[in-house]
Formats: structure tokens, C-alpha cells, sequence
């Protein structure tokens, strides 16, 4: 895209874009899901719906998930002690999501609602399972569709490469999902170098476990790519979820010596996990450009929460970390490109979650949405290309047992154990100055507003795991 057709789309409006064929043909993909609820989902794969997937080619879906990534230590966040060419490639060559987040600061929750687009407290998957968890019913619950059902429906190939941690009963894996192919492990954390067959705990190649000779993140890039190569005549679905930041740190050993200038040795083996993660997205990246399918493959880049302390990330100035509804816990790197199709080298500054992926990625693939739920997530194309200027959510919120949070606009309601603090993001991502006493009629709104959501929820289907990590009071659940 050359320099005048980019833009900056945030509060105050969208600078001219000088594409006008562009613009025309993404508002055709918008029309009918601007406003989505599930009430509407049948409208999803109507030619006026989705116009810029019935022109031609179907396009590719390829959702990229880190696992515990901080916030700051991407090269296209500021970090100058990590380079990340080829993950802020996907930024710099498409939408940077600047507050965009997760429904859940652990795992398996903010898994579950990505591949829904609903807030998975609506079926009680609103924790990490226990460190004793009952394998017959943990995991997404039977009645839930995921992104996999919704695009093979749709005539897609389906692979998933990377870690699951959504169930482990023969009914609740992959490839009883909705996937065609599957490559990676079942729970929420493994070693990158210990890959052995070894029961639940194993990397399965379907449903049987294999050897694996690699370190597992370049595993993970090589079976992609391979996805890649065997359906790059068709539409696929490649739902790439890496474990690494993830615990434990056991880098590629070729990557240590770039960061002997990092006295702590958690963070220098943290940055070379890191650099091996951007490396293995820039060959399945490569892959896609050799098969000539980058205008032909929307491509997303999320964390699945923020970083730990305990791997040695960094969130940059955001408070907290993973385990808490603070910014640090829920605010990511969230990144869409879609070569020729959206904006390049933007930025998109209003509140955005991981439950929009799913309506977004169905509305590019003319895929149907099913109309018998509430979606929660909603297509983004029409945001993203200015043709609608209103802030994709009116609320978005938070319920992770004891804690809770919902923001509008720019205000911010948490509660944490009991205490209650209002934040306005705009003038304070920090969430340093609680103006709660200041501000009583916002605060109430957002109670009120709050409370009517919660009324759509359920009970958690299992307990929540908490041990607590050395820094405070932060509260932290399984993997």
C-alpha cells in the first residue's frame, strides 16, 4: 500500500483512504453483521453480507495465538531488548488492535471464547481446570460450536497445530471439534523439548501420540507450513496455537547467545523463547507468501492472556499481570492483515476482544453463524475500514470468580475480592487513579449494566484453581 492510503483510524475519525474500490468492496462485507447478535446469524452468508468472499476465492482463516506473551515485548510495542520482526509484520501489514483484549486472563477461558465468540461464562467455562481435573467433563462444553464446525460447514479445510486445553475426552479433543487434522497437546503447558509419548501428557498427531524429535515451537512451524502446503488449493482453516512464552523456559539453545547481555537468566531465556516464537511465524508467514495466498489469507495474531511474572515477560506499563482483570491480565497484542482486503500499517484505537475473530472470520468466508445463541463477538470489517465509525462494543466485561470488570467506552469498573475501583482508561491505562468517589453516577451505570449481563451467565462447571504468586496479592490459576 503506498503512503497516502494509509491511515489512523481512532476516536476523533479516519483520515481519507485512496482506495475507493477497496472501500466499496469492504463495505459490502460488512453489511448485515455491523450490528451482530446471534438473533442475525443467519444473515452471515448472504452475498451482501459477505461481498468480498463471493468475488472469488474464499479467503484463507490463519489465527496465530501466543501463550503468556507480555505486553511490551514486542519490537512493534517498544520493546529494543526483543526483536519481533515477523510477529509486528502482521501489524505493519494490517490493523494493530491498541486496546484490544481477552475475555479471560488464563488459558483455557479466553480459548473457549475465541473459538465460540461467546463469553464462555455463559457456559461455565470460566476457569483454568483444577490441578485434578475430572477428564470425563472438563473441557467446552457438547452443545458449544466452535470456529472449526462453523467453517467446515462451510466447505473448509479445518487444521489445528498447538496447545488445546479445552478437554481431553475422546468427545472434547480437536478432532471431535470440528478440526480435520491435528497436531500439538491436549493440556494447558508442556515441555519444548521432552516429547516423548507419555498418556494424556503426550503430542498427538490426531488421536495417536507420536515421537517428536524437534523443539517443539519449530514442530509447531514445520506441521503448520505442512497444513499449509497440503490445502493451499483451497480454503482452510489453521487455528496455530504456540505454548511458548508458556512455562517451561527451555529455548532453542541457538537463540541464548543474542541475549548474553541479559544478566537474569529467566528473562534471557525468555527472550530467546520469544525469538524462536517470531521465527516460527515467519516461516508459516513465508509459507503463505511462497504459495501466493497473502491476499487470499486473513490472518489474525492474538495472546491468549498477559504475561506472568513467573516467565519473565513483560507487560510494559499496564498493571498487573496475568491471573487479574487489570489491564496487564486482559490487554494483548492483537493484530488482523488481510493483504489487499483491509487497511495496512493502521491502527484501530477503540476496545476490540478476542470473541470478534470468529465473526469476522465468518463474514470474510461467507460462513453461516449459528442462530439459535448469542454471539458476543462481532464482525470487525467494517470497523476496521471506517465505513462504521461507532465503537464495535457498548460494553465489554470481565468475570473471573472473586474478580470482575466492565469498561465503556473509556471507563473502567473493577472489582477485586470485595473493593471496587473506577478507572478512565483514555487519561489512565496505567489504572493508577481510582476516581471511583469522584465519579459516582458512571460507577453506577456500569454496576447496573454489569449486573444485567451477569444475569445471562451460569455457574462455573468446575473450581477455580489459585495459588498465589510471589508478587503481592496477585492471584494466579493453573496453566
Amino acid at each position: 500500500m503506498n503512503p497516502q492510503s494509509r491511515f489512523h483510524i481512532a476516536h476523533g475519525g479516519l483520515a481519507p483512504l485512496g482506495r475507493r474500490d477497496f472501500l466499496g468492496l469492504a463495505a459490502a462485507g460488512g453489511i448485515g453483521l455491523v450490528g451482530y447478535a446471534g438473533a442475525h446469524a443467519q444473515d452471515s452468508a448472504s452475498p451482501a453480507a459477505t461481498g468480498v468472499a463471493t468475488q472469488g476465492r474464499r479467503p484463507n482463516i490463519l489465527v496465530i495465538v501466543a501463550d503468556d506473551l507480555g505486553y511490551g515485548d514486542l519490537s512493534v510495542h517498544g520493546s529494543t531488548e526483543i526483536a519481533t520482526p515477523n510477529i509486528d509484520s502482521i501489524a505493519q501489514g494490517g490493523v494493530r488492535f491498541t486496546q484490544g483484549y481477552v475475555s479471560c486472563p488464563v488459558c483455557s477461558p479466553t480459548r473457549a471464547g475465541l473459538i465460540t465468540g461467546r463469553y464462555q461464562q455463559r457456559f461455565g467455562h470460566e476457569f483454568n481446570p483444577g490441578q485434578v481435573a475430572d477428564h470425563r467433563t472438563f473441557g467446552l462444553p457438547l452443545s458449544e460450536v466452535t470456529a472449526a464446525n462453523i467453517l467446515k460447514s462451510a466447505g473448509y479445510a479445518t487444521c489445528m497445530v498447538g496447545k488445546w486445553h479445552l478437554g481431553f475426552s475422546p468427545d472434547r479433543v480437536p478432532t471431535a471439534r470440528g478440526f480435520d487434522e491435528f497436531f500439538g497437546f491436549l493440556s494447558g503447558s508442556h515441555s519444548y523439548v521432552k516429547l516423548e509419548p507419555n498418556g494424556e501428557n503426550s503430542i498427538f498427531r490426531g488421536t495417536e501420540p507420536v515421537m517428536e524429535e524437534e523443539h517443539l515451537t519449530d514442530a509447531f512451524a514445520r506441521e503448520a507450513v505442512a497444513c499449509i502446503e497440503r490445502h493451499k488449493d483451497h480454503p482452510f482453516f489453521l487455528y496455530l496455537t504456540f505454548n511458548a512464552v508458556h512455562n517451561p523456559l527451555e529455548p532453542q539453545p541457538r537463540y541464548l547467545d543474542r541475549f548474553s547481555a541479559i544478566a537474569d537468566e529467566k528473562r534471557r531465556k525468555y527472550a530467546a523463547l520469544l525469538t524462536g516464537l517470531d521465527d516460527a511465524v515467519g516461516q508459516v508467514l513465508g509459507k503463505v507468501r511462497e504459495a501466493g495466498l497473502e491476499s487470499d489469507t486473513l490472518v489474525f495474531f492474538i495472546s491468549d492472556n498477559g504475561g506472568p511474572t513467573a516467565n519473565g515477560s513483560n507487560n510494559a506499563d499496564l498493571r498487573e499481570i496475568k491471573g487479574t482483570v487489570y489491564e496487564g491480565g486482559v490487554r494483548v497484542p492483537f493484530f488482523a492483515q488481510w493483504k489487499g482486503h483491509i487497511p495496512e500499517g493502521v491502527t484501530f484505537d477503540k476496545p476490540v476482544i478476542s470473541l470478534d475473530i470468529l465473526p469476522t472470520a465468518a463474514a470474510a468466508a461467507a460462513a453461516t453463524l449459528p442462530g439459535d445463541r448469542e454471539i458476543d463477538g462481532v464482525n470487525l470489517l467494517p470497523f476496521i475500514t471506517g465505513r462504521n465509525a461507532a465503537h464495535p462494543h457498548e460494553y465489554l466485561y470481565w468475570r473471573f470468580g472473586e474478580q470482575s470488570a466492565i469498561r465503556n467506552k473509556d471507563w473502567k469498573l473493577v472489582r477485586n475480592q470485595g473493593s471496587e475501583e473506577l478507572f478512565h482508561l483514555a487519561a489512565d491505562r496505567t489504572e493508577k487513579q481510582d476516581v471511583l468517589t469522584e465519579q459516582p453516577p458512571i460507577a453506577e451505570e456500569l454496576r447496573a449494566a454489569y449486573a444485567q449481563w451477569e444475569t445471562n451467565l451460569i455457574a462455573p462447571l468446575w473450581a477455580q484453581r489459585v495459588r498465589t504468586q510471589a508478587r503481592g496479592n496477585t492471584r494466579l490459576t493453573g496453566d
